[in-house]
């Protein structure tokens, strides 16, 4: 049945979600308007009448949609160059778009419960990509301690995405995790050097206590207990502590510095500590307790 403009009448209440595109609107609406939200694109003319069974059960089901997809109707009698460039060659024809590109489609008038599936196909959420799936087995191979294992699912999102910052983090840390700091480094430079990326200033941070000299570390232990006020003792393991990776023992030893001396040698302590936070990571249960502990000193 036509309406009075000869456009398809449906008994189906329209939504928001549904519109009439041309070709001069066919990029906004349709193009730009997919990088938003999936859009379905409805092919159609008022004599056919295939297309006056389908329409009604596109508006349909995509105002069940609650705004999930956005359904875009076009004439192709009154806008035919579209249809031509996308080779309509029969219709109804509909064409689903997601990200500025067609991503799947149909001919012809299908039942409603077909019509449903390709609907909630389409307004599905996304899976995670390649590379977030990579991602999430590298960290769960790190957290196991199979560094192997996490320096090749790094590598492999480095393959994908190579100004991945999460992933020049992470291995550089496998590769600080299996002594090879000059790796490490040279990997942690792929990334930009005004990164603000939380992981790459936590593992520069690692690298520049790793560069630290250190004395070793049983032996710095032995002098902190033979003399408890040896700040530069305290110091010196707390470097050497973090150069392991230790960062909450090394923050323990600069906090105890700077409860005795809060500007021991002009705030080397304090300073120390900061790059021990940052390596640690500033959510890390190191940063948080050390920096309350910090405060408390500071303004006590």
């Amino acid at each position: 049945m036509l309406d009075l403009s000869g456009k398809a009448k449906t008994d189906a209440p329209k939504s928001a979600a549904v519109i009439d595109a041309t070709d001069a609107s066919f990029m906004t609406d349709v193009i730009e308007a997919s990088r938003t939200q999936p859009v379905i694109v409805d092919f159609w003319a008022p004599w056919c009448g295939p297309c006056r069974q389908l329409t009604p059960v596109l508006e349909k089901v995509v105002a069940a949609a609650k705004g999930a997809v956005r359904l875009v109707k076009v004439n192709i009698d009154e806008n035919p160059r579209i249809a031509g460039q996308l080779r309509v060659q029969s219709i109804p024809t509909v064409y689903a778009f997601a990200d500025g590109q067609p991503v799947d489609g149909f001919q012809g008038a299908l039942p409603e419960s077909q019509v449903k599936a390709f609907v909630d196909r389409l307004a599905a959420p996304a899976g995670p990509s390649d590379a977030d799936a990579l991602l999430a087995m590298a960290e769960e191979s790190a957290s196991l301690g199979d560094l192997g294992g996490a320096s090749q699912a790094y590598a492999q999102v480095l393959q994908l995405d190579p100004k991945h910052l999460k992933a020049i983090a992470g291995l550089a840390r496998c590769y600080l995790g299996g002594g090879d700091v000059d790796r490490a480094r040279e990997i942690a430079g792929l990334a930009p050097a005004d990164s603000k990326d939380p992981d790459v200033l936590s593992v520069r941070a690692t690298l520049a206590l790793a560069d630290t000299e250190a004395g070793e570390t049983a032996v710095l232990e032995r002098r902190v207990a033979a003399d408890p006020s040896d700040l530069q003792a305290k110091y010196d393991l707390a470097l050497a502590l973090a150069a392991e990776g230790r960062f909450g023992p090394a923050a323990d030893q600069l906090l105890a510095i700077l409860t005795l001396d809060k500007d021991w040698s002009e705030g080397q302590a304090r300073r120390q500590l900061l790059t021990v936070f940052e390596a640690a990571g500033p959510s890390s249960d190191v940063a948080r307790a050390g920096r309350r502990r910090l405060s408390s000193l500071l303004f006590a």
